[in-house]
């Protein structure tokens, strides 16, 4: 249905997370080196539990690697740099949510490279930073899952 791409991963348990969130709603998980841990690392697979099977994760060994794999894909950056809501965006089955690092978020860099109106943000009260990596996901797969009519749910 959708790929999540983490770009620079820090925090096993947040991927973990995200693994059994994969699982749960039939997205598919990208992972783009280098990572802060490694893949055997056990918090990450506690915070996954036995969700890592039934997830399928795939491992770029950069980001020119991961964007030539999905060139022409419809990309949607998730940064408190966006101009867009999560929930102004309409997706689509196949769109790929993009997010950065814990502790930094997409880079500049990353940022300029997506289409306009595609670099989204989700409301916050002000003053505030942002939000977890995992819970963000979550957010943001929910919406465009629900935008689709959450095909394939029970």
């Amino acid at each position: 249905m959708f790929d999540i791409a983490l770009l620079e991963p820090e925090i096993p348990p947040n991927t973990g997370n995200i693994i059994r969130l994969c699982a749960n709603t039939g997205t598919r998980l990208n992972l783009i080196e280098p990572l802060g841990y490694e893949l055997s690392d056990k918090a990450l697979k506690r915070a996954g539990l036995d969700y890592h099977d039934l997830t399928n994760v795939t491992v770029h060994a950069s980001w020119e690697a991961f964007a030539a794999a999905f060139a022409g894909r419809h990309l949607f950056g998730f940064s408190t740099h966006g101009t867009t809501s999560v929930f102004a965006a309409r997706f689509a089955p196949g769109d790929v949510l993009l997010f950065g690092s814990e502790s930094r978020g997409l880079p500049p860099s990353v940022r300029e490279t997506i289409a306009p109106g595609h670099l989204l943000r989700l409301p916050m009260v002000p003053g505030n930073r942002s939000l977890n990596l995992s819970n963000a996901a979550a957010v943001a797969v929910y919406e465009a899952w629900r935008q689709c009519g959450c095909t394939g749910a029970r």
